[in-house]
């Protein structure tokens, strides 16, 4: 009961000598201090919003322009041809000034207009300057001088610090590319995959699309461009992600993994403590926005950072017909679930985050209670993972009101979702391999009811000490959440740290309230859907075949000394294996980012193109060695050119998406557009990029390898494969497919990956064959 009395504030009583008013100093200080970080946000938003308001420019120069105008007006010189004598006599008449008052309020307003002007110009230039992407299309040490003179420039113009956000009103919107730029690359795209006679239909429905519907809808889109931020983003999010009706787990939410070899402590309670105050730290970092924008590799050019925006306090909540991204501008507390109970857990207290050892204080205390779930409570969360339909018409009757909403809203409105995982997962025991396929499928669904799906991010703390995350994929995509998690690995493991019993350092104040266990009123038509949904995700569940493996013969280290790609040579290493596994080719994509545009996400690098094709053929019919190196570089730089085009805005098929939807829009129908739209991907690739490697000493630790992250298959009969480089001797891959299509297997394929790296590099170098040989695979 102590805790309910400090919550009061004050209590009275009424005495025959008057009202006895006894005031609770503690919670009176609690309540100001509170209030005291909440000013502080609201003024550092307002500062932050100034600062990056007048960027490429600071705030000091509005003095500097003034003094300068002041100075130049004492040498009696008007630098204003005549203006600051017009904004005086267009001063109200004002008894209050004198006449030397009236004319520095005049140079005032005149700096200030100028000093305006001036960063409407420098942010015009920039803009323009980073509109310029001819030069990711030159060879390195081939720099033209219109390169140089450019890069220069950026830098001049980007020399100031910049906030997160800094650059979002200088980065150049995203360009409509023309229809017939579009449809010849499409066309040339998807040569290899028909025989003559479908590539001479398809040419045919393409010209005359081109011919009649094209231009008129492309007419449309030209207005948007014109009209919105991004022509794409919105409507990518919204038919692609939020309108889809069929589960978001396994189909859409993708994971990220915890080291590969390394387990910073055992102590569930700890490892949570230490993630969830990293997680708050970087939270505390995009607020102020004090992270440095993310910019293209070796490079001063800026990405968009927009996507930052929702990464905490996000919920995406179900509808009938679409779902709804909520995000709430602030949360000081995380939702918990362990063994079917749902619990909140406040961070802060008095405006302060908590200490690592207060919170892992407080998660050990939900791990210590006993008590049972409520009825229908334990597998609640299955409603997430099923469609999203039945979930949106339970929501809106159920939990609209009372007890439900109350626990519900906590859930959605929490900062992020916890899960306390009862099972041991990692790289362990007897057969690693199998157990890091387990980790996998278990971070990618889990039991299907104890994550929360619909929440930006999920951290999950197994038994062990290791963890993981489930992110959901409509508000951001995965290189987002790499760089949040990144960071989180790090700060728990370098910055924050553990005693030597591993437990989490910091100090605890014992008369912290604990977590308050979350109520509910789950009635029997509840309880029915709950079984209905879980069914339906526990079916998707079981059907996906992951396998995670560590490719350590080479990784980018080799390969960057044979003049190559790395992204290049995984690439044409997966065509070939695909081609091994499934005896032909398939329609490839590779995602790619347009975060050199403002509000950029995707796009689709089709990786099987003519020349990768003509290569996996020549090698596999055993043609001259010297011919087929041709062949391959040929196919990298082929590779290399199509991601450039990708990245800055000239790709194929969110142009094709667009114009779909304004057909739609429109009520026509395009044969053209509908096959081109319901072609699968089976083969759906995507490279986790590593964006903080100084957050990492691999070189006196390199056992802190991170294990990337992975998604479920695209295409029921087809691949999903996630990659990430690390460091310069490992390559870790995620692969999954289906157990229903009697076509795929994952580790089947996963060996051919295997070989088909370890032949390229053996065509490139031909004694990395013996050398090989004297160093054997190491066993996981």
């Amino acid at each position: 009961m102590a805790e309910a009395h400090q919550a009061v504030a004050f209590q009275f009583t009424i005495t025959p000598e008057g009202i006895d008013l006894h005031l609770s100093y503690q919670a009176l200080n609690q309540i100001y201090l509170s209030g005291l970080r909440s000013w502080k946000k609201r003024i550092s938003r307002i500062k932050n919003g100034v600062i990056k308001g007048v960027y490429p420019a600071s705030p000091s120069s509005w003095l500097f322009v003034v003094i300068a105008i002041l100075a130049t007006m004492y040498m009696q010189s008007d630098p204003s041809m005549g203006l600051i004598a017009k904004i005086r006599e267009h001063l109200p008449p004002s008894l209050s000034l004198s006449a030397q008052g009236q004319k520095v309020l005049s140079v005032l307003l005149f700096s200030t207009l100028l000093w305006m002007s001036l960063i409407l110009a420098l942010r015009f230039c920039l803009k323009l300057l980073l509109s310029y992407h001819r030069w990711m299309f030159e060879l390195h040490g081939r720099i033209s001088t219109k390169t140089k003179v450019w890069a220069t420039l950026v830098r001049l113009l980007s020399s100031r610090k910049p906030l997160l956000y800094s650059y979002q009103t200088s980065l150049p919107h995203l360009p409509v590319p023309s229809i017939k730029d579009t449809l010849e690359r499409y066309l040339e795209s998807v040569k290899p995959l028909l025989d003559e006679a479908g590539f001479q239909r398809m040419t045919r429905l393409a010209a005359g699309f081109e011919k009649s519907l094209g231009n008129r809808l492309q007419k449309y889109l030209k207005l948007k461009a014109l009209w919105a931020t991004n022509y794409v983003s919105d409507w990518w999010e919204e038919y692609v992600y939020l309108r889809s009706r069929s589960p978001i787990m396994v189909n859409s939410n993708y994971y990220g993994m915890d080291f590969l070899y390394v387990t910073p402590t055992a102590n569930q309670a700890a490892r949570a403590g230490n993630t969830i105050t990293a997680l708050f730290l970087y939270r505390r970092k995009v607020n102020r926005e004090e992270l440095n924008p993310s910019r293209i590799p070796g490079t001063v050019i800026p990405l968009c950072a927009a996507q930052c925006e929702r990464m905490f306090n996000t919920t995406r909540t179900p509808g009938e017909e679409t779902d709804v991204l909520q995000h709430w501008q602030d949360s000081e507390f995380v939702a918990v679930y362990h063994r079917g109970r749902y619990f909140r857990l406040w961070v802060y207290r008095a405006g302060r985050l908590l200490s690592p050892r207060e919170i892992q204080y407080q998660i050990q205390r939900i791990l210590d209670d006993t008590s049972l779930p409520s009825p229908g409570e334990e597998k609640l969360g299955a409603l997430t993972a099923g469609n999203r339909t039945p979930w949106a018409q339970v929501r809106k009757q159920f939990f609209s009101s009372g007890v439900n909403k109350r626990s519900l809203d906590c859930i959605e409105k929490a900062a992020f979702f916890v899960t306390l995982d009862d099972q041991e997962e990692g790289m362990m025991g007897e057969n690693p391999s199998v157990n890091l396929d387990r980790y996998a499928k278990s971070l990618l669904h889990g039991k299907c009811y104890d994550r929360w799906f619909d929440k930006s991010f999920s951290v999950v703390v197994y038994k062990n000490g290791k963890n993981g995350l489930n992110a959901e994929h409509s508000w951001a995509d995965a290189p987002i959440v790499a760089h949040l998690w990144e960071f989180t690995l790090a700060t728990d493991t370098f910055h924050l740290g553990y005693t030597a019993d591993g437990n989490c350092r910091g100090e605890i104040e014992h008369s912290l309230p604990p977590p308050q266990r979350l109520s509910w009123n789950i009635p029997l038509q509840v309880q029915t859907q709950v079984s209905e949904s879980l069914a339906v995700a526990q079916a998707l569940a079981d059907d996906v075949d992951s396998h995670v493996f560590p490719f350590r013969e080479f990784g980018k280290g080799r390969i960057k000394k044979m003049k190559m790609s790395p992204d290049s040579f995984v690439q044409l290493a997966l065509q070939l294996a695909y081609y091994r596994d499934r005896g032909t080719f398939c329609l490839t994509y590779e995602a790619s980012m347009t975060r050199l545009f403002r509000e950029g996400r995707t796009e689709t690098v089709r990786s099987c193109s003519n020349e990768s094709c003509e290569f996996v053929l020549a090698l596999e019919a055993g043609e001259d060695r010297e011919h087929c190196r041709k062949l391959f570089r040929k196919a990298a730089e082929k590779h290399q050119n199509l991601y450039r085009l990708a990245m800055t805005g000239s790709g194929i098929d969110r142009h094709l998406f667009c114009l779909y939807v304004v057909s739609k829009y429109l009520g026509v129908e395009s044969p053209f557009l509908k096959e081109v739209l319901s072609e699968p991907w089976r083969l759906s690739t995507s490279q986790t990029p590593v964006q903080q490697m100084e957050l990492f000493d691999l070189v006196n630790h390199p056992e802190y390898i991170s294990l990337g992250g992975g998604f479920g298959p695209v295409a029921d009969d087809g691949y999903g494969v996630s990659y990430i480089i690390m460091g310069e001797e490992m390559i870790n891959f995620h692969v999954s497919s289906k157990h229903s299509c009697t076509e795929t297997d994952s580790h089947k394929f996963g060996s051919q990956i295997s070989q088909a790296m370890m032949d390229l590099m053996t065509l490139l170098n031909p004694d990395f064959k013996e050398a090989s040989k004297a160093n054997p695979d190491k066993q996981l």
